[in-house]
Parts: C-alpha cells; structure tokens; sequence
C-alpha cells in the first residue's frame, strides 16, 4: 500500500464557540488548510507546533506517547478541533509534534468523519 495524503481543514472549536457568542468576528476564527498524512496505525490527528501557532488550541494535557520507530515522545495534547474533509466532519483532541514534523490523520478521526481509506487509488474517500 502506497501513501494516502488528503488535504483537510482544521478549525479552532473554541473560536467558533466565540463567534456564536458574538465575541468575535467569523474572519477572526482561526483555521488552516493543511495536507495530512492518512495513517490508519495512528489513533489521534498529530499537527505539528507551525500549525499549533497557527491555531492556537488550549492545552488540555501532556502526555508521553510512542511513536512508530517504538520511541517514546512528550507532547501537548490541544483542542478541541474541528476537521473537515469534503462534506464530513468530526471534532477531536491533536497531539503537538515538534515543529517539522509531519501532520497524520489517524483513526479516531477517521471514524468520526466516516471516510473510507482507499489503498489502490492512495486517497481519502466518502464511502459508496
């Protein structure tokens, strides 16, 4: 199986709370569009810290986690935050990998969306 990549939005939860509260503006919500590495061995969507000062989640936590190579990593757990991709939608907690890190899109967020990880046309897809 090839590599999966997928270009996704990530929006700040707490902004959009804020902008329903009519605390801010809706340009002043904060989101980027980022293009992610689709990795069903993954739990949890890993942004890197560029993104996280791009977003500015809240820190909910830190915690040590293990990567694939098996080495054991502290990082921040942020969020919450939405991530969009075609018309699905889910929102979720991002662990904060060091700043050249690539960004992974793991199963949680996967299920919470209902897309379907298609290996022979290495794409992220709506199931049929």
């Amino acid at each position: 199986m090839g590599l999966v990549r997928a270009n996704i939005q990530l929006i700040n939860c707490d902004d959009q709370a804020a902008k329903r509260l009519g605390l801010i503006e809706a340009d002043e919500i904060r989101q980027i569009t980022v293009n992610v590495l689709v990795d069903i061995g993954a739990e949890m969507l890993c942004i890197n810290q560029y993104m996280q000062d791009q977003l500015q989640l809240p820190l909910i936590e830190t915690d040590t986690v293990q990567l694939a190579d098996g080495s054991l990593l502290r990082c921040d757990v942020v969020g919450p935050v939405q991530i969009r991709f075609l018309n699905r939608q889910t929102i979720t907690e991002a662990l904060v990998l060091p700043k050249d890190s690539d960004p992974l899109l793991g199963a949680i967020a996967l299920q919470g969306m209902d897309v379907v990880v298609d290996p022979v046309g290495r794409e992220l897809r709506l199931p049929h």
